[in-house]
């Protein structure tokens, strides 16, 4: 009864979240509310992986994107892999003590699927806070396929506007066709 009041709760803040106006509480609301969600994932930092991915002296993480494929299709992390749910990262075959970085549009997808990943024995499993889209608001580069790319998919339009303009796509293909918060 307790978790289920609390996964309703947690629905409820996100909702709230998706039809209050967009602003920088937002964006502090949301990883907070993300964070609250969920206490045992370790939350990494845009800044933090960007460190990690040019030392050349640490492990270099596998970057896992759980978006859904129309959304990885139009830009995604460095050398980053699609895997949007445990049984897919399973079946990479990755070694459990294997650092591994999972991501989505904000944090929220990624976060449950880091849960997941962790209570299956991956030691070193981190979410990236703020996922794709803080990533590409601070300028740093995404990819489709091997060439540089601006644009993100927004998820849908509510959620994109946490975007920064430059990163919302040009292609008609990329608009998303729902609208619940991403999850």
């Amino acid at each position: 009864m307790r978790a289920l009041l609390a996964r309703c709760l947690t629905w409820l803040a996100l909702a709230g979240l998706y039809i209050a106006p967009v602003t920088a509480q937002t964006w502090d609301s949301l990883l907070s509310t993300i964070r609250r969600k969920f206490p045992g994932v370790r939350q990494l930092s845009t800044q933090d992986l960007a460190a990690w991915l040019a030392d050349p002296s640490r492990p270099t993480p596998i970057l896992i994107d759980t978006r859904e494929p129309k959304e990885f299709a139009v830009s995604h992390l460095p050398h980053a892999r699609h895997a949007a749910s445990l049984a897919a990262v399973q079946a990479l075959n990755l070694p459990k003590s294997q650092p591994i970085v999972v991501y989505c549009s904000v944090g929220y997808r990624s976060s449950s699927l880091a849960e997941q990943l962790t209570q299956a024995g991956y030691s070193q499993v981190a979410n990236l806070e703020g996922s794709i889209f803080a990533w590409a608001n601070e300028g740093r580069p995404v990819y489709r396929g091997t060439n540089t790319v601006t644009e993100v998919h927004p998820y849908d339009a509510k959620w994109g506007q946490l975007l920064a303009p430059r990163s919302h796509p040009s292609r008609s293909d990329a608009q998303p066709a729902h609208s619940p918060p991403p999850r």
